[in-house]
């Protein structure tokens, strides 16, 4: 197994990309740009603390189904 280490800190901003190397794949850029910036991740460790951070902030309830009420509104497509 081989191992890489790195004396740089990891990223916490934009960086500068290399592209002459690797491959270039669109379709992976295309869905990276239409992302909103709360939903790009720079590395894993960033995107393992958004996602742990989003678990540890949600609820869960369980109710009775006679208690679901459906609301519709033509005037609120939302609600």
């Amino acid at each position: 197994m081989t191992t890489l280490t790195s004396n740089n800190p990891s990223a916490r901003s934009a960086f500068k990309v290399d592209i002459s190397r690797g491959e270039r794949i669109g379709r992976v850029s295309s869905e990276w740009f239409s992302r909103p910036d709360d939903e790009r991740f720079l590395s894993l460790s960033d995107l393992y603390d958004t996602v742990r951070s989003r678990a540890e902030r949600a609820h869960a309830r369980t109710i009775e189904s006679a208690a679901i009420r459906v609301e519709a509104t033509r005037d609120n497509a939302e609600r």
